[in-house]
C-alpha cells in the first residue's frame, strides 16, 4: 500500500488555521475545486490562503489524534480505499443525494468507545 499516497488538497492560512466545513478540515480532490469551495463560502480568503497537497499518512496520524475531515467525491474516492486496507471503519458515500449549496462531503472522524 502507498502510505504517502496524495489524497487531495487542503487550504491552510497558518499552520493552526486550516480551511473547514464546520469542525472538519476540507480535503479536495484537486487544486481548483479547493479554490472552487473557498470562492463560494468566502472569496476573500483567496488572498490569504495557501494550499497544499494532503497525503494519506497525515491523514491517518490526525484522524487517530481526533482531527475530522471532510472530503470531497473526488478526494474520498481516493482515501476509501486505503482507509479500508489499513481497517479503518469507514464506509462507501453516496455523493449523489443533492445539498442546498451543491457541496457535498463525505465526513469522516475516528471515535472511541468508553468503557467503565
Amino acid at each position: 500500500m502507498k502510505e504517502d499516497k496524495v489524497i487531495g488538497y487542503l487550504a491552510y492560512i497558518t499552520k493552526t488555521q486550516l480551511i473547514c466545513d464546520g469542525d472538519s478540515c476540507i480535503i479536495a480532490g484537486s487544486e481548483l475545486k479547493m479554490k472552487s469551495y473557498i470562492r463560494q463560502r468566502n472569496p476573500e480568503l483567496l488572498k490569504k490562503v495557501k494550499i497544499a497537497k494532503a497525503r494519506f499518512n497525515r491523514i491517518k496520524t490526525a484522524l487517530d489524534f481526533g482531527a475530522a475531515y471532510s472530503f470531497d467525491r473526488e478526494a474520498y474516492e481516493r482515501f476509501y480505499p486505503l482507509a479500508r486496507q489499513t481497517g479503518m471503519n469507514v464506509g462507501p458515500e453516496d455523493f449523489s443525494i443533492p445539498t442546498p449549496t451543491g457541496i457535498h462531503f463525505a465526513r469522516v472522524q475516528k471515535t472511541s468507545v468508553m468503557t467503565n
